[in-house]
């Protein structure tokens, strides 16, 4: 499966309870993602918290934007990746 780097900007800063409520919230971002075989599998926050960068795995670029909607997360930008692993070239 395509592996995404997909770029978020939040104006307000991004804000994620580290409660049972922010559980929560994950919780359904993963949920509504599988629906369409989207897999999120991490993500990287600015210090002041207006950007993200996120690995996800998807059939498609389409199916990114269609659970990002679902979710009411902004999509600045998708890219697809792979892995470049410095320790292969010994």
């Amino acid at each position: 499966m395509p592996r995404y780097l997909i770029e978020r900007t939040f104006p307000d800063g991004l804000h994620v309870p580290m409660n049972d409520a922010g559980a929560t919230a994950m919780g359904g971002v993963i949920a509504r993602n599988a629906e369409k075989g989207v897999t999120w599998v991490q993500s990287f926050v600015s210090p002041d918290k207006s950007k993200s960068f996120c690995i996800y795995d998807a059939p498609s670029p389409e199916a990114i934007r269609s659970t990002a909607q679902k979710n009411s997360l902004p999509v600045d930008k998708i890219t697809e990746v792979r892995v470049l692993d410095p320790y292969f070239y010994r």
